[in-house]
């Protein structure tokens, strides 16, 4: 084939284009696309009806197990299989609602974890998203945060945690917007209402709830509209790179005059606990406790106000949760039997209106007598949680604890002959605390008409006396993070005389002393025996305490 006479011979050279001159270096100019992303987001707000103002939220767990948390408790993660219900979401939504619109997400309860709370995130776009914090679970709710203000959300934290290091809180984790500051129930509507122009839209009874717990109290939007952020009573928030902590908020005087918990936002019959057969979930009888226990977090979050809901709204809101299906109560509160009165009325309700539920309740061994606990397992107490903590009188003489083992036994005593059954909580690691001390307590749990004791590592949360003191004599191990300040996982607690190591090697110790001797382990059977819809759960319960405590190690922090 021969080649055309007008044809140039083909050059491979000038073929390949990279031969061409470089081109001139010009302005970069970007494609911008946030206008069209923009109006895609506006578009597809226009197109949900499930939007809500504000999502209220116990988020995913660190290890997708179940963690006990709630609002003026710390986070543990639990090895008794409990789920707690979160009262505390289901009454700031009553204080919330109708002037806004709330979805409570329980995601512990549900078991849900962190995809499938992104498409509730995604399915109701909150304006505002409120989330508990505790420090064992720090850094994962503040993944929370950071979720929602990708979305847009305005996020808010609230819990004994953020409560004593608010502007702590909000340094490192930009995707925080604001701190509520010790009781979050007012604070919140407070906060709201200012920040979205709503307060003409408060009922008569929240309006009530302003003007009685604070006499200086006085709406946070000025003449022209704008709001004067440092008015807001209770919360910590930014002002461009500055974070500015307000005022503090007055405790609310009255529980009475807060409406009914919401609790039918809840996923009532997703919570547990250990004995109870179906599902149960929690009332309010008070807040705050008189005791001055250096340990306990009721410093940090009602220091020593003790507020009453008085027995006849209590009563009302058990029948409505047992209009609900729900036939199982833990009455719950920093000190059930701190009122005599308040008690004994209400079991007298209870019996005189034939309510028939079952009920159980937590108490200092000092605030009860015969009388009254006959009292109360004639109204349908059968379980009480007693913090008993240690068997030494100097080490609770030490950790101001005031109940000494004396009143213990004799209190525990008299419930087993009301035919309650006796729950303790002993804690291992108090300032002071000893080998010996700790085989006191050994000695004191085993001679105890308990059914179930658990045996806790000390823990100095933050705001506490104890975290002061731990802080002051540097108890703190090196290399502590907000995560490991947790009562069960492990500890941060190195004494000149106890190391972490030794804690823990005890805490399991104390359990398996405790637990495997015949009168604990006849009822374990028993209840394994006695309700075949919770064997499962007890099953689980006792293999997961048995492999825990079958090894001496623990999880105390790296001194690396």
């Amino acid at each position: 084939m021969t080649e055309k006479k007008d044809e140039k011979p083909f050059d491979p050279i000038k073929a390949n284009l990279g031969t061409r001159r470089v081109p001139k270096l010009r302005m970069a100019n970007f494609p911008n696309a946030d206008d069209i992303v923009q109006q895609g987001l506006l578009e597809e707000e226009k197109r949900t009806d499930k939007m809500v103002d504000i999502m209220l939220v116990n988020p995913p767990t660190p290890d997708g197990e179940l963690w006990i948390r709630t609002q003026h408790r710390v986070g543990r993660k639990t090895r008794e299989n409990m789920v707690w219900p979160q009262v505390s979401l289901a009454q700031m939504a009553a204080m919330l609602h109708p002037a806004f619109t709330v979805k409570v997400v329980d995601a512990n309860a549900e078991r849900m974890g962190w995809p499938e709370f992104t498409e509730i995130l995604d399915e109701y776009k909150p304006k505002y998203y409120m989330t508990q914090v505790t420090a064992p679970t720090l850094e994962n709710d503040m993944y929370g945060c950071f979720l929602a203000k990708s979305r847009g959300a305005q996020t808010i934290a609230f819990g004994t945690h953020v409560t004593p290091i608010p502007k702590e809180t909000l340094r490192p984790y930009p995707a925080l917007d604001y701190v509520i500051v010790g009781e979050p129930d007012l604070t919140i509507r407070d906060l709201l209402d200012n920040l979205e122009n709503r307060i003409e839209l408060r009922s008569p009874e929240i309006l009530n709830l302003f003007e009685k717990h604070d006499p200086q109290y006085e709406p946070a939007v000025q003449e022209d509209g704008t709001v004067d952020m440092f008015r807001i009573k209770g919360i910590a928030w930014r002002k461009q790179d500055e974070i500015v902590l307000n005022l503090t908020r007055p405790f609310i005087p009255d529980l009475d005059d807060m409406p009914m918990p919401m609790h039918e936002l809840l996923p009532l019959q997703s919570y547990r606990m250990p004995l109870i057969k179906g599902p149960f979930t929690f009332i309010v009888t008070s807040r705050g406790c008189p005791a001055g226990c250096t340990y306990c977090i009721k410093h940090v979050s009602y220091q020593f106000s003790t507020r009453l809901r008085s027995p006849k709204l209590i009563m009302e809101e058990l029948w409505e949760l047992k209009r609900q299906g729900i036939h199982n109560i833990h009455m719950y509160a920093d000190l059930f039997t701190v009122n005599r009165d308040q008690v004994l009325e209400l079991c007298n309700l209870m019996i005189e209106e034939k309510i028939n539920i079952k009920w159980t309740c937590n108490s200092r061994v000092d605030y009860v007598d015969e009388e009254m606990l006959q009292l109360m397992g004639k109204a349908g107490n059968w379980l009480i949680s007693w913090g008993i903590e240690s068997g030494n009188e100097q080490i609770l003489r030490k950790a101001r604890k005031g109940a000494y083992p004396d009143k213990a036994a004799r209190a525990l005593q008299w419930a087993r002959n009301a035919g309650i059954k006796n729950w303790g909580y002993f804690i291992i690691g108090l300032p002071g605390e000893t080998e010996e001390t700790i085989q006191d307590t050994i000695k004191f749990s085993k001679k105890l008409p308990l059914d179930i004791a658990l045996f806790h590592v000390a823990a100095p949360y933050p705001g506490t006396p104890f975290f002061f003191e731990v802080v002051k004599n540097g108890w703190f191990r090196a290399g502590t993070k907000w995560e490991q300040v947790d009562m069960d996982k492990g500890t941060v607690l190195d004494y000149p005389e106890l190391t972490a190591e030794q804690l823990l090697y005890w805490q399991k110790r104390a359990f398996r002393e405790w637990a495997f001797r015949p009168g604990p382990i006849f009822t374990y059977l028993k209840m394994l025996m006695s309700d075949w819809s919770t064997l499962r759960s007890a099953w689980e319960v006792g293999i997961s305490h048995l492999n825990w405590s079958s090894t001496d190690s623990g999880m105390p922090i790296s001194n690396n």
